[in-house]
């Protein structure tokens, strides 16, 4: 049973957590709870940037902070699945007798960076699936367990996609979170090149061994859900369906395939860890909106239609969480930190643009067209 003490203990650390990645990572406060949110929860997490934005240096910075050994995999074309999980070696004992010997690959660590995981073949992309979901290697017929907490964090480059293998969907759908790095603002950048002036290395200090990172999820397991906020969760990952019974109007027109159930698995289990963040003991209906982006922005598959009127995936989770929210009358006051959506049209604009249109239908039907072009302009209302 999860006692307050439990919650503030949770909450100190993570503030640990925090402050010691803030003195490597400049800005990008939503990746960083994203990804922590991710570790507390046991998923993995597929990052998508261009290239120098501090991806890498994040994942060294995790390392230093949970003080756990860090692996990096460069992705390339020629990589083979045995450079991922290790293969069989002869070697000779003392008396000369040869005999096969494991030799591990980097797989074989507690935080894995699948770095520009898109570029390797399919073959040895999929080398990754069982560890990212059963915690094991398979080698030669001989699983082997990976030590606990086991971490992979993928990146992928949005802009260059010559020579690359898009990841299938059974290995998409193993990510918990799809997190967008944005590019720093003006202050991040001037902060980030005068701290590296000074020093490349990281300088972050541990804040949470790996025992205490388990027991954190251990408690984020225990945390109660109420049986409508559930359900809402729920709501919300059927509503992604367009043939569902739930389905929303914007999953009809724009969406192909909609979430799995694992997406339901991990919004729940993202929700729990971001409420004992917050220092609240229970999900709340805001937790679950706030985690819907990077749960399903890499689960939901477009048609063309969403592509032609450029709809982004976020676009259409945005309108998914309104008509959910209007239908079954959960107001969620607060806002969505995760996903950079653009503000809504607000009630006094749709006022005006409503009698603007009002204005238009009502000119006098004999007015000639030269009339009408001095009153609008050239190239539109004056």
């Amino acid at each position: 049973m999860v006692t307050e003490k439990d919650i503030q203990l949770f909450s100190q650390q993570c503030t640990n957590i925090f402050t010691q990645i803030s003195r490597d990572i400049i800005g990008q406060e939503k990746v960083v709870l994203g990804t922590v949110i991710a570790m507390i929860a046991g998923g993995n997490v597929l990052l998508e940037g261009v290239p120098g934005v501090g991806k890498t240096r994040l994942v060294r910075s995790l390392g230093r902070v949970f003080d756990l050994p860090f692996a990096r995999i460069q992705f390339t074309p020629d990589l083979m699945p045995a450079d991922v999980t290790g293969t069989n070696i002869i070697v000779k004992d003392e008396k000369g007798n040869s005999q096969f010997k494991f030799q591990p690959g980097p797989v074989f660590s507690n935080i894995i960076l699948a770095d520009e995981i898109n570029r390797a073949t399919p073959k040895t992309q999929s080398a990754l699936l069982e560890a990212m979901q059963e915690h094991t290697v398979t080698v030669m017929g001989v699983s082997r367990k990976l030590s606990e907490p086991f971490f992979v964090l993928a990146t992928q480059n949005p802009i260059e996609q010559d020579g690359t293998y898009p990841l299938p969907e059974a290995q998409m759908d193993r990510f918990m979170f799809k997190l967008l790095v944005p590019d720093p603002s003006l202050t991040e950048l001037m902060q980030i090149v005068s701290m590296t002036q000074k020093t490349m290395e990281e300088v972050a200090e541990k804040a949470c061994t790996a025992e205490e990172l388990l027991a954190m999820r251990r408690t984020a397991n225990q945390i109660p859900i109420a049986e409508d906020v559930l359900k809402y969760a729920m709501i919300l990952t059927s509503a992604t369906h367009p043939d569902s019974e739930c389905a929303t109007e914007a999953a009809k027109k724009y969406i192909r395939v909609g979430a799995s159930p694992r997406a339901g698995q991990a919004i729940v289990s993202a929700s729990k860890v971001l409420a004992l963040i917050k220092g609240r003991y229970n999900v709340s209906y805001y937790d679950l909106c706030e985690m819907a982006y990077p749960v399903f922005r890499h689960r939901i598959k477009l048609n063309f239609e969403a592509i032609a009127d450029r709809v982004s995936a976020d676009d259409v989770i945005t309108m998914i969480l309104g008509e959910v929210e209007k239908k079954y009358h959960k107001k969620v006051t607060e806002g969505k930190p995760l996903a950079d959506i653009p503000e809504a049209q607000t009630a006094e604009e749709d006022e005006n643009d409503s009698a603007t249109a009002e204005e238009e239908s009502a000119e006098p039907a004999g007015e000639d067209a030269e009339g009408k072009k001095k009153k609008r302009g050239l190239f539109g209302r004056k």
